[in-house]
């Protein structure tokens, strides 16, 4: 019996019951019942043909239970997660995409309900923080910079008579790893006592982060930090000779095929790399792809495949976020969920309201969600669900016909 007969048995069972389950129905029922959860959407999750680059396919041809898949849309509903799009991708291929409607607060725009689809951007938040990994090792490997090692006051020679002591000895490595030792904290309330607040809304945030101490030994204790990020994205800038978003368009969104983009500005007009990327989904998604591929994107080489794998190698601790749930690499997060009682390890890119970025490398899956749940600390979780109760699931089922 293959998958569709199998759930389509099941359907027969439930006509048949005499008791039927009530319209509250539990997050299981739906996870068995993905018709019912869709209004029997036959084709849901089936992709836009974009001329965009991806190849469609069905989640059967990649050796994913479609019908598991089909239940997404129901279990969301039931958990509350407001998420605005579910795209997956396995073996290269695009074989899901759904997009809902719900609150959103994007970066620019007011606050409220809006509707998404393929050509939505969306924010990305600080899965920005990233791409600007991506865009250095792009920088190294064209030799515009030497090493990681460097130290970052060498590219920062204007602001030498703010910089507070012990900044000589951080490298670009202690700010790819949030190892630098500065004293930040972004988790203080929305004011200028919170960190991030400076980098929104100071005439010159980079000449507000060298001016902060340093209060631990480099690279020996991870502090999420933007304020790095942002050192990052002006080193990039003086060693290319140019600004970070027409780098990022020449170097990196071109080559991805990708042309409907947007990196917002801070209030005194820099480029805000710390957070303010805003992509489709889906042109998400091939960012995951060129990680898993170890820098190529459809045979097309953008970043060495030596600079992916140093960048998503746990480096740290990320001590102080979630429990300590993830390690931390070169601006990525590395993690792992539990399938089966077996462990599945991934990467993932990760922003502000439930923006996420997974790479399963083991199972060449890529999955983007984006979400509308600012300030709130469910955010992310329905990603977490989804990855460990639905979508490896899926590749599992497949696997074992």
């Amino acid at each position: 019996m293959n998958s569709e007969q199998r759930w389509k048995r099941i359907y027969q069972l439930m006509e048949d019951t005499p008791h039927a389950p009530p319209r509250r129905c539990s997050g299981a029922w739906f996870a068995l019942n993905p018709a019912l959860a869709l209004g029997q959407q036959a084709d849901c999750g089936v992709p836009a043909t974009l001329e965009d680059g991806w190849t469609v396919a069905k989640p059967e041809e990649v050796g994913l239970d479609g019908p598991r898949l089909c239940a997404i849309a129901g279990r969301l509903r039931v958990t509350n997660a407001n998420v605005h799009g579910v795209v997956i991708v396995r073996g290269g291929k695009l074989v899901f995409e759904q997009y809902f409607a719900g609150y959103d607060e994007p970066w620019g725009g007011d606050a409220g309900r809006y509707e998404f689809r393929a050509t939505t951007l969306h924010d990305m938040r600080s899965f920005t923080k990233s791409v600007v990994s991506l865009l250095l090792g792009i920088a190294l490997d064209r030799k515009l910079i030497a090493n990681i090692d460097e130290p970052v006051t060498k590219f920062l020679p204007e602001y030498a008579d703010v910089t507070a002591a012990g900044w000589d000895g951080i490298t670009l490595r202690h700010l790819l790893t949030m190892s630098s030792g500065m004293q930040w904290d972004e988790n203080l309330p929305w004011n200028d006592k919170n960190d991030e607040w400076h980098l929104v809304n100071d005439p010159d945030p980079l000449r507000y982060v060298v001016q902060k101490p340093i209060v631990f030994d480099p690279g020996t204790f991870f502090t999420y930090n933007g304020g790095g990020t942002g050192l990052l994205a002006k080193v990039i800038e003086k060693a290319s000779g140019q600004r970070i978003d027409v780098f990022a368009d020449e170097a990196l969104f071109k080559p991805l095929g990708v042309h409907d983009w947007q990196l917002k500005d801070y209030r005194n007009g820099t480029p805000a790399t710390a957070s303010g990327l805003r992509l489709r989904p889906r042109d998400a998604a091939k960012i995951g792809q060129l990680v898993l591929d170890g820098g190529e994107w459809q045979g097309r080489r953008i970043v060495s495949a030596a600079w992916i794998a140093d960048s998503i190698k746990p480096r740290l601790q990320a001590l102080g976020l979630f429990g300590g749930l993830f390690y931390y690499g070169y601006q990525w997060w590395i993690g792992r969920t539990l399938v089966d009682q077996r462990e599945v390890k991934w990467v993932a890119g990760q922003g502000l309201g439930g923006q996420r970025l997974i790479i399963v490398p083991e199972d060449q899956l890529v999955m983007m969600v984006t979400q509308g749940l600012y300030a709130n600390g469910r955010q992310g979780q329905a990603t977490l669900d989804l990855l460990a109760n639905v979508v490896l699931p899926a590749v599992r089922a497949e696997d074992t016909r």
